[in-house]
This record gives C-alpha cells, sequence and structure tokens, in this order.
C-alpha cells in the first residue's frame, strides 16, 4: 500500500499565508521548460479581485494625444509575440537572509518559467501618442485592499520608466502555455517585464496611465526597495533587475545518498545578459568545477538548466555549492546582499547531504 501511495503521490504548492493567499512551487519539480499551472507559485499583497472577462475593457490615457479603450477582442487583433519568461519574486530565498527578516519566509520555489504570449505595450503606447513630457508609465491592478499597519485602501500600483515601457519585449499578456491566463495568476490580462522580479509584471490590469514626474505609490517607494540598514532608510534603491543566480535542485537538501555516481541538477537565472558558466564546489569552495549548460540562443529571458557527475567514493557528510556567472561579469557572491525587506537573496547556494 505505501509503494502504492508513493507512485500516486503527486508535487503540490506549500501555503506561505492563507490571506492572502501565498504558496510556493514545489522547487525540484519546475525544472521543465514551462512551468504548469499546477505548479506555478502564488503571491498575493490582497485578496483575489472580482471581474469578468465580459465586461473587460483596457483604458489607457493620462499625458497621451488621444485616450482610448481597448477591448479584448481589440488587443487580440494586434501583431502578437511569445516569449519565454523567468517571473521570480522579489523575496525569493528569503529565509535564508541572516540575521532573519520579516515577509513571506519563501525558500527557492518563488519562481516560475513559462510562454506568455500578448502584445508589446510599446504598440498601445505609441497607438495613443506619447506626450514628450512623459518619464514613466503607471499601469494598475484590480487588486486592492489596505497594506499592514494603514487604514488607507490601496491598489496594487507600479509603474515603469518610459524607456522599460517602450521596450519591445515588455507585453500586455493574455495567454500563458497557449491558454489563457488562469484567474489566480493575472487574468484576463498581466504585464510581463522580463529580467525584472515579478513584483513589476502586474496582474489583472485595470488601467494604464502615462505619467510626468516620480510616482510614489507604496509598492514603488515603501515596498520593492532594498535598505541595507536595519533602522534607517539611507542608501536605498529600488528593486528593478534579477541578480545573478542559481539553485540546485538534485539532490534534496539533508538527503542520504549512497556512494558512486549521482548527477547534480539545477537552474541559473539573471536580469543581465545571459548565464556564462555555473560551478560547482564539493571542498566548501577551495576548488570549483564547471557544470555542463544548456545554453539557449533564443530564449534569452528563460533559465538555463545545468548538470553535474559526482562521483564520490567515501562515506561522510558533504556540502555541495552552487555558482552562477553571467555574461555581464556578475556572479553569486558568498554572503548575500542583506536588506531589511529581505529582497534579491542570491548568495551561493547550498545543499548537505550525507552519502552511507
Amino acid at each position: 500500500m505505501a509503494d502504492r501511495l508513493n507512485r500516486n503521490a503527486k508535487p503540490t504548492l506549500t501555503t506561505r499565508s492563507l490571506h492572502p493567499e501565498n504558496k510556493e512551487a514545489p522547487f525540484p519539480f519546475i525544472g521543465n521548460d514551462s512551468v504548469p499551472t499546477s505548479l506555478f507559485y502564488k503571491r498575493n499583497h490582497f485578496d483575489y479581485p472580482s471581474l469578468t472577462y465580459l465586461n473587460y475593457w483596457l483604458p489607457i490615457g493620462g499625458f497621451v494625444t488621444t485616450p482610448k479603450v481597448f477591448s479584448m477582442q481589440d488587443l487580440k487583433n494586434l501583431p502578437s509575440k511569445t516569449l519565454k519568461v523567468v517571473l521570480e519574486c522579489a523575496g525569493n530565498k528569503r529565509s535564508y537572509f541572516r540575521p532573519k527578516v520579516f515577509g513571506e519566509q519563501w525558500e527557492k520555489g518563488a519562481i516560475n518559467q513559462g510562454f506568455w504570449t500578448g502584445v508589446p505595450l510599446k504598440t498601445l503606447l505609441h497607438s495613443v501618442g506619447i506626450q514628450k513630457e512623459v518619464t514613466e508609465v503607471i499601469i494598475e491592478g484590480y487588486d486592492k485592499g489596505k497594506k499592514t499597519g494603514s487604514n488607507t485602501l490601496h491598489s496594487f500600483k507600479r509603474s515603469l520608466p518610459l524607456e522599460k515601457a517602450l521596450d519591445p519585449d515588455t507585453l500586455i499578456a493574455y495567454e500563458y502555455n497557449e491558454q489563457p491566463i488562469p484567474f489566480e495568476h493575472g487574468f484576463p490580462l498581466r504585464l510581463i517585464v522580463p529580467n525584472w522580479y515579478a513584483m513589476a509584471s502586474v496582474k489583472w490590469i485595470k488601467q494604464i496611465t502615462l505619467h510626468i514626474g516620480t510616482f510614489k505609490g507604496p509598492f514603488q517607494t515603501e515596498d520593492y526597495v532594498y535598505y541595507p540598514h536595519v533602522d534607517n532608510d539611507q542608501d536605498s534603491f529600488p528593486v528593478t533587475i534579477h541578480n545573478v543566480n542559481s539553485s540546485i535542485q538534485q539532490p534534496l537538501d539533508k538527503q542520504i545518498l549512497t556512494k558512486g555516481s549521482h548527477t547534480i541538477t539545477g537552474i541559473a537565472w539573471t536580469g543581465l545578459g545571459s548565464i556564462s558558466k555555473v560551478e560547482i564546489s564539493i571542498d566548501h569552495g577551495t576548488t570549483w568545477s564547471q557544470t555542463a549548460i544548456q545554453r539557449s540562443v533564443t530564449d534569452r529571458y528563460a533559465w538555463t538548466s545545468w548538470t553535474y557527475e559526482w562521483v564520490v567514493e567515501e562515506k561522510g557528510e558533504y556540502t555541495i555549492m552552487a555558482k552562477a556567472t553571467d555574461t555581464n561579469g556578475r556572479t553569486q557572491p558568498l554572503t548575500p546582499f542583506w536588506n531589511r525587506k529581505g529582497y534579491g537573496y542570491n548568495a551561493i547556494d547550498q545543499v548537505k547531504v550525507k552519502v552511507e
């Protein structure tokens, strides 16, 4: 009976909070090119919004020449593109910071990859006409609520610099893996901002506004900001581009192995350039060996899968370390950049195993 139950077991999400719903993906099971909806991590600031596809319209206004309202059919009639994109929560791996910080205690599973189809935001902005003084584009979601410690109602709203909004790969997406975007992940429209942490990829888009000046919303200037000091806001700066990072998927932390040959597997990703190498150390960083990485010329926003064949002849406890380097020369540090909200953890990944 036990064997049958094990064979029928399926990976599931791990709950980090119920209200709002935040659930982590089972990281060892998400190594494919495209993560299925059932294993897509869930990150929310508020309860799910109430909206339907039938009466859905997307207004674009602010400092534009001709404000417009787009129907879903309008959007689907425009030229589209499909991109394979990594979406990583800015708080991914937060639980590993020392000293520990407040917030959802994500381990390695607040990350996803899949194929997003939609219209370049650039296309829509040019269709309404951009006034020359515009500096930012504000994207507002339908999700709203009260932030912790506040009685004020806020919608989830963020801005992009105009240059990033006009990037041809910044998308207003309506499909994920060739299906309508799942409701939990932003149906019917979600912004997709490749190379940036996923807080920028606003879900359930309500409206888009072209803005002059600096947007000061709480999810722009209070949250998703690196605060290097415990007791003051000096030297703070915004969370934007993915840090170079990697994670070991197999073997599992605290796993017991036998002597012989074992395949170490994992993924690596970055927000600048591409992954140039991933290295493994079994001797606490004294020596490093390069892994075999799966390079992709076309999927510039995807993670890189890697493998390493490890032959171990002696019993004992081992620490496996993984370190990625990107084409911009950025390498994972031994010690992460500590910040009090716990964003952007990217220290060298480690798992401990015992060989018997």
